[in-house]
């Protein structure tokens, strides 16, 4: 049987439903329009805080980990077959310095992946201003880099970020030191380190909207954070390394440890709970878009078996003529095809522009100005392949149910 034949029918039957076409198409449109929208919402968020966490932690921190005692003495000192125990084990006390830091740098750059590499001088400071006094913790940084790797700039609320290379003594501080210790750019504030303290002039404040960080984080000068600390230019405690692909931050950090010999912490791991608040939200988002296809297969379901049920004797005169149960099934599938991709279509227009006048809501906290959104092309072609299987699904056993309908019972019947 020629399959425009089949075609005409499956239409014919459709166009005969009107109502219950629409209502069938509908309920797919809506699945496909919430799916888009979801996954835009989703990914949107995700890359918002993604970013938002990038803006003060590196793909990648190399530094010196404290590590505990092992028995690695005992069994150079003793080349014999007995097992060593260490009972009680302590920390190591050592240096958190990195031993040959700009030499690893130089070699971090070789690697192709790389998109940037800074070293970095951090160190646990008493900030004071008049009476007052606050814990915090200051960084010793060229801006330059650390502006290209975490946006200073974007972050800036009063002053040039680009001050602290011209002011010997310049410090950039967060926002919630500037508020707790009363200062504006120009003043000055106390910075100890050890036991020696620095007169230090404000040159910026800056705000991350990461409440812990603008409390506590200070910029200085990587010179300025060695003497500082008592140390000469070589000291660096920290080497933030930045890739092309973030994604590639774990195994990449791994090779890392190996090559460097010191710890690697790769973005995942600092961000632990931040990427399982993300699986936790794609599984309840994905199980409400399922169960809205799965309602919208439903309705296709039901209308089609309806129409199985009122045309039962055109089925079984159309056995009875020639048609075999295949053509039956194309006839009752195609309509199911036809409600999909009438639905797939509208439900793509719908997503998009929810998608678009949701993105345009404005939020104003912090430095989120809108709700953000994502306009990634391949949830639109998921959206309709997912819309299409879920009708397929759905008019498959009504068209099985009706190509085994016996015309000769249903004639006499």
């Amino acid at each position: 049987m020629k399959l425009n034949v089949n075609s005409d029918i499956a239409f014919t039957y459709l166009w005969s439903r009107k109502k219950q076409t629409i209502i069938a198409a509908a309920g797919v449109m809506f699945g496909i329009s919430m799916y888009i929208f979801m996954q835009s919402l989703m990914k949107g968020t995700n890359d918002y805080f993604e970013k938002n966490s990038f803006s003060n932690t590196a793909h990648i921190r190399i530094y010196n980990e404290n590590k505990v005692a092992d028995t690695h003495l005992l069994d150079s000192s003793f080349k014999d077959k007995s097992t060593k125990i260490l009972v009680n084990p302590k920390q190591v006390q050592q240096s958190l310095g990195l031993t040959n830091p700009f030499g690893l740098i130089h070699s971090i750059w070789k690697d192709p992946q790389v998109a940037a590499v800074t070293p970095q001088v951090s160190a646990t400071v008493l900030y004071t201003s008049g009476s007052v006094r606050l814990n915090g913790n200051m960084v010793g940084v060229n801006i330059v880099e650390e502006d290209k790797m975490f946006d200073v700039k974007g972050n800036m609320v009063k002053g040039d970020f680009r001050d602290l290379n011209r002011v010997n003594n310049g410090i950039l501080i967060g926002k919630g030191i500037a508020d707790k210790l009363s200062l504006h750019v120009g003043d000055n504030i106390t910075v100890t380190a050890g036991a020696t303290p620095r007169i230090m002039r404000v040159v910026g404040i800056f705000a991350t909207t990461v409440v812990q960080v603008d409390n506590t984080k200070s910029y200085v000068n990587i010179s300025q954070a060695q003497n500082l600390v008592g140390k000469d230019r070589s000291y660096v405690t920290d080497i933030k390394v930045n890739l092309h692909d973030y994604n590639n931050a774990p195994v990449k950090a791994r090779e890392l440890e190996k090559m460097t010999g010191y710890k690697a912490e790769d973005w995942v791991q600092a961000n632990e709970q931040l990427k399982a608040a993300f699986k936790i939200r794609a599984v309840i988002l994905n199980s409400v878009i399922g169960v809205i296809l799965l309602v919208a297969g439903f309705g296709i379901y039901n209308i089609l078996n309806m129409t199985i049920y009122e045309k039962i004797k055109e089925i079984a005169i159309l056995k009875a003529t020639g048609f075999s149960g295949g053509a039956v099934i194309s006839i009752f599938l195609q309509q199911a095809i036809y409600i999909g991709l009438i639905g797939a279509v509208i439900g793509l227009i719908l997503g998009f522009n929810l998608t678009l006048a949701v993105s345009k809501i404005y939020i104003g906290a912090g430095n989120l100005k809108y709700l953000p959104m994502s306009f990634y092309w391949p949830h639109y072609v998921q959206g309709v392949v997912f819309g299409i299987i879920t009708t397929v699904a759905a008019g498959y056993f009504p068209a099985k149910k009706a190509s085994k309908v016996d015309p000769v019972t249903i004639i006499r019947g």
